[in-house]
């Protein structure tokens, strides 16, 4: 019963934060995106089959950009990309439980910066600028990674 309990309380607090999260990162700015780690449990939801890790990555994705104005279709195509070129390769490490999902993370984040370097190179415009604030979404990403 307690075993139910905090599976459900752990539930409500995943949907909260798929939810707020975005309308928090909206006010405070240096919030981390999270779009590695998003984009690693939609990978795992799709290898393994579970259906609520798809629905509430692509409910938070979608809510990032409602919120931010962030390209959905961008990261859509960074983490498919990383999902279908780079994420079969990592048999290696499968067996390590931090390596698979720090390098998955890793790409993903790497290639979603190469894909709008690449936007903005093709549209004109400025969506991302590189410099060292860029970094600290991308440590904070790996960190959880790690403690996935």
């Amino acid at each position: 019963m307690a075993s139910a309990i905090r599976k459900l309380i752990v539930w409500i607090l995943v949907i909260l934060f798929v939810l707020f999260y975005p309308m928090l990162i909206s006010i405070y700015v240096f919030l981390p995106l999270f779009f590695g780690v998003v984009g690693y449990m939609l990978i795992r939801g799709i290898e393994e089959g579970k259906w609520s890790y798809i629905l509430l990555s692509m409910i938070y994705l979608i809510n990032m950009d409602i919120n931010l104005s962030m390209p959905f279709l961008l990261i859509s195509i960074a983490i498919l990309l990383v999902y279908i070129f780079i994420y079969p390769h990592l048999n290696h490490f499968r067996k390590c439980k931090v390596c698979t999902p720090f390098l998955t993370v890793l790409m993903i984040d790497l290639v979603y910066f190469a894909v709008l370097m690449v936007y903005d190179f093709i549209f004109q415009t400025h969506i991302i600028r590189l410099d060292e604030i860029l970094f600290y979404p991308l440590v904070v990403d790996l960190l959880v990674a790690v403690m996935l």
